[in-house]
C-alpha cells in the first residue's frame, strides 16, 4: 500500500540532506538549506511533493515544539541577567521598527490596520538563526551576543500580544472595546492558569510521573502536556503557538525542565525543519524572477533600516559604536515567528495574493543573507569606525564615570573584567603590581568603582581606550575578553601602539592561535588545552601519583604543546616573540623555603647549569636585585631567583627550591633586611 505523506518525507530528507551537506561545506547554516529544499521540492520549484498541506501540518507541530522549549528554556533568573538589554534594549528596538515600518507602509497608501500588522513582521528577527551563528562563532558571553540574546528574548515575548491583537487589526469584530474586554479576560485566566498549574499542579503531577522511572511514561506526560495547553488556548480562541509556550514556561520553574527539554530536542529539530521547508515550499520562485528589482530592494531597504535601529537601540544601552553595529548586523533579517503571525494575518485577510508573496520573498531573502552578514559584520565595523565619526559615539555614551589612571611605569592593562580578569587583577593586588582595567559591561563598571577598583569603561578595540590606559608605557597586557573578532583587533591595535610590551591573550579554542600569534601576541593561552591538563591533573591526583611527578609531567606536556601551538605561526614572517624563536626556554622566578637544601649553600655548590640544566641570572634579596652574582655567594631563605632554562628542567629545580634538606641556613642580620 503506498503512502503518499511517507514517500514526500522521504524525498524532502534525502534532498534535505544533499543540500545539508553542501550548505555545511560553504559554512551556510543549516536553516538556509531547509529554506533551499523546500523552493526545490515546493510546488513553485520542481513540484517533488504534492502534500503540501500535510507539511504544513507537521510544520505547526514543529512551530509548537519550537515554542514549548523556548518556553521550558526561558526563566525569570535569565532574564535579571540581562535585564537591561532584554527590557530597554528589545522594547527600543522593536517599538521603533515597528514606527519606522508603519511610517513606510502609510506612505505607501497601506490601510492603518495593514501597515500596524506590517510593522509587527518587521520588528522580528530570527531566533533560530541568529543564536545557532553567534553560539558557532563562541560570542554568546561577547557584549554584543549578550545584547543581542536579550533583544531576542524580548521579540520572544512580545509575539504573544502581536498575535492577540492581529484579529482586531482586521476588524472581525464590530465590537472593539468588548472584544479588548475578552482579550484581558483571557489574558488574567492564562495567567491565574499559568501560576496555579507552575506552583501545584505539574510539579505535583511530574513527581508521581518521575517516581515510576519509566521514560516512556514522562515523555508521554511531557507531549500531552505541551499540546493539551496548545490545544486548550486554541479552542479560546488563541494560539497554538501561544499556548505551547505557556506549557513551556509552566515546566521552566519546575526540577524537571532539563529532563524535558532534553526528550524533546530531537523530534523539535525535526519537526521544525518541516517548517523551514513548508516556509520555502511557500515562496513562488516565479514571482521571484518577475520583480527581481522591486524584491532585492525591498530586502535591501528591510536590512538596512533594521540594522540602523537596532544599532541606535544598542547606542542608547552605553555599548560603544563597534559592538552596536554588531547588534544591529545580527538582528536585520526578519524571522522565523513573522511567518507565524503572517499565517494569523493570510487567515484574517490582512495578507493577500501578490503583497503575501512580495513579504515572503524578502523574508526568506533576508534569511539567507543573514549568515553572510554576521560573518563580515566585523569587518564593517572596523570600516565604519575609520571614519571621522565623533568621540563619544565611537568609544559608546558611557552611563558610568570613567576613572581616571594615573600615569604609571611598567604597570599591567587587564582587558576584560569576567572570571579569568578578576583572577589575575587579585594576583596583582596581592604581589603589589600596579594595574588597570577596561571592561565594557557598564554595571561592572560601576560597582567595581564603588569597591575602589581602577576600572574604566570602554572598547579595547579603540585606540583612544588603550591611549587612557597608558599602553606605551605598560609592561604587560592581558587580553581576557570572550570575543574572538575583538581580541583579534585588540591584539593587532596594542602591538601597534607598544611593540615592546608583552602581549597575553587568553582564547577559547586552539585555531584561533595561529592568527593571534601572527598578529603579534607573546603568548597565546587557550582555554580548551589548559582544561585538559587540569582534568587530567586532578585524574591522576586521584590515583595518587606523587605531586612532584604530576608537576614533572604538566610541565612537559606544557613544553610539548606550547611548542606545538608556536609551529602553527612559524610560517609568518613576525618576529616579536622570543619565545617563538627559542620554544624550549623560559624564565622563571623560584622562592627559596626556609628548609630548602638550597639554602646556606652557593652556586659553585649546587652546580645548577651542570647538574640541572638551569642557569640562574639574577637574585632578588628583600627589595635588592643582585645581578653581578659571585659564584661562592651563599643563597639565603626567602631569596628570589630569576633562573633561565627548559621548563621540564626548572620543574625539577623548583622541587629542590621546596623541599626540605639539610643544609646551613644562611640569616641575615636585622640591620641588613632594613
Amino acid at each position: 500500500m503506498e503512502i503518499p505523506l511517507l514517500n514526500d518525507i522521504v524525498i524532502i530528507f534525502g534532498l534535505a540532506i544533499a543540500v545539508l551537506l553542501i550548505c555545511h561545506q560553504l559554512r551556510v547554516p543549516a536553516v538556509v538549506g531547509f529554506l533551499l529544499t523546500g523552493i526545490f521540492v515546493g510546488p513553485y520549484g520542481f513540484g517533488l511533493v504534492d502534500a503540501v498541506h500535510e507539511v504544513e501540518i507537521l510544520a505547526e507541530i514543529g512551530i509548537v515544539l519550537l515554542l514549548f522549549t523556548i518556553g521550558i528554556e526561558f526563566s525569570f533568573e535569565r532574564l535579571l541577567q540581562i535585564k537591561k538589554s532584554v527590557l530597554m534594549g528589545g522594547s527600543l528596538q522593536v517599538f521603533l521598527t515597528f514606527l519606522a515600518t508603519f511610517f513606510i507602509a502609510s506612505q505607501f497608501g497601506m490601510e492603518p490596520g495593514v501597515a500596524i500588522f506590517m510593522g509587527f513582521l518587521v520588528a522580528l528577527s530570527s531566533t533560530a538563526i541568529v543564536l545557532k551563528l553567534i553560539q558557532d562563532r563562541a560570542e554568546v558571553d561577547s557584549p554584543h551576543g549578550r545584547t543581542t540574546l536579550g533583544i531576542l528574548i524580548f521579540q520572544d515575548i512580545v509575539i504573544v500580544p502581536m498575535l492577540l491583537i492581529t484579529p482586531l487589526l482586521a476588524g472581525v469584530t464590530e465590537d472593539v472595546g468588548a472584544t479588548v474586554l475578552i482579550l484581558l479576560a483571557k489574558g488574567i485566566g492564562i495567567i491565574l492558569l499559568v501560576m496555579v498549574s507552575t506552583k501545584w499542579l505539574v510539579p505535583q503531577l511530574l513527581y508521581q510521573i518521575a517516581r515510576t522511572r519509566n521514560q516512556e511514561v514522562f515523555l508521554l506526560s511531557i507531549v500531552v502536556i505541551c499540546l493539551g495547553v496548545a490545544w486548550l488556548t486554541s479552542s479560546a480562541g488563541l494560539s497554538l503557538a501561544l499556548g505551547a509556550f505557556l506549557a513551556g514556561l509552566i515546566i521552566s520553574e519546575s526540577e524537571y525542565s532539563h529532563q524535558a527539554l532534553g526528550n524533546l530536542l530531537p523530534f523539535r529539530d525535526v519537526f521544525t525543519s518541516f517548517f523551514f521547508v513548508s516556509i520555502g515550499m511557500l515562496l513562488d520562485v516565479g514571482f521571484l524572477f518577475q520583480h527581481p528589482v522591486s524584491i532585492v530592494l525591498i530586502t535591501l531597504g528591510v536590512l538596512v533600516l533594521k540594522a540602523v535601529i537596532a544599532c541606535f537601540a544598542a547606542i542608547l544601552l552605553g555599548m560603544p559604536f563597534r559592538a552596536s553595529i554588531l547588534v544591529g548586523l545580527a538582528l536585520s533579517q526578519v524571522g522565523e515567528f513573522s511567518f507565524i503571525l503572517s499565517r494569523t494575518g493570510v487567515e484574517h485577510g490582512l495578507l493577500t495574493g501578490d503583497f503575501y508573496q512580495t513579504f515572503l520573498a524578502f523574508s526568506v531573502l533576508s534569511m539567507a543573507a543573514t549568515p553572510f552578514i554576521i560573518n563580515l559584520a566585523p569587518r564593517a565595523a572596523d570600516i565604519l569606525l575609520r571614519l571621522p565619526l565623533p568621540e563619544k559615539l565611537t568609544t559608546g555614551f558611557r552611563p558610568v564615570p570613567s576613572i581616571e589612571v594615573k600615569s604609571k611605569k611598567d604597570h599591567l592593562i587587564i582587558i576584560g573584567f569576567g572570571i579569568n580578569g578578576r583572577n589575575v587583577a587579585r594576583a596583582a593586588r596581592l604581589s603589589g603590581i600596579p594595574y588597570a582595567i577596561i571592561e565594557m559591561n557598564p554595571e561592572t563598571v560601576r560597582s567595581e568603582q564603588a569597591s575602589g577598583e581602577p576600572i574604566y569603561y570602554g572598547d579595547s578595540t579603540q585606540e583612544v581606550v588603550l591611549q587612557h590606559a597608558d599602553i606605551k608605557d605598560a609592561r604587560i597586557v592581558v587580553s581576557a575578553i570572550n570575543d574572538p573578532s575583538s581580541t583579534r583587533r585588540t591584539t593587532e591595535i596594542v602591538r601597534r601602539l607598544n611593540p615592546k610590551v608583552h602581549l597575553i591573550v587568553r582564547s577559547r579554542y586552539i585555531q584561533e592561535m595561529k592568527s593571534l600569534y601572527e598578529l603579534g601576541a607573546n603568548e597565546v593561552i587557550p582555554e580548551e588545552f589548559e582544561t585538559s591538563v587540569e582534568i587530567f591533573t586532578r585524574v591522576l591526583t586521584k590515583y595518587l601519583i606523587p605531586k612532584d611527578e604530576i608537576e614533572s609531567l604538566v610541565a612537559e606536556i606544557r613544553a610539548d604543546g606550547y611548542e606545538m601551538f608556536r609551529n602553527l605561526s612559524r610560517e609568518s614572517s613576525s618576529l616579536a616573540d622570543l619565545n617563538l624563536q627559542l620554544p624550549d626556554i623560559e624564565i622563571s622566578t623560584l622562592r627559596l623555603v626556609e628548609n630548602s637544601p638550597l639554602v646556606g649553600k652557593s652556586l659553585a655548590e649546587i652546580e645548577l647549569r651542570k647538574k640541572h640544566g638551569v642557569t640562574v641570572l639574577a637574585i632578588r634579596r628583600d627589595t635588592k636585585v643582585l645581578s653581578n652574582l659571585d659564584v661562592r655567594m651563599p643563597f639565603c631563605a626567602d631569596d628570589v631567583l630569576f633562573v633561565l632554562g627548559p621548563p621540564d628542567k626548572i620543574t625539577g629545580v623548583a622541587a629542590l627550591s621546596q623541599n626540605p634538606g639539610e643544609g646551613e641556613f644562611c640569616r641575615l642580620p636585622a640591620s641588613k633586611k632594613n
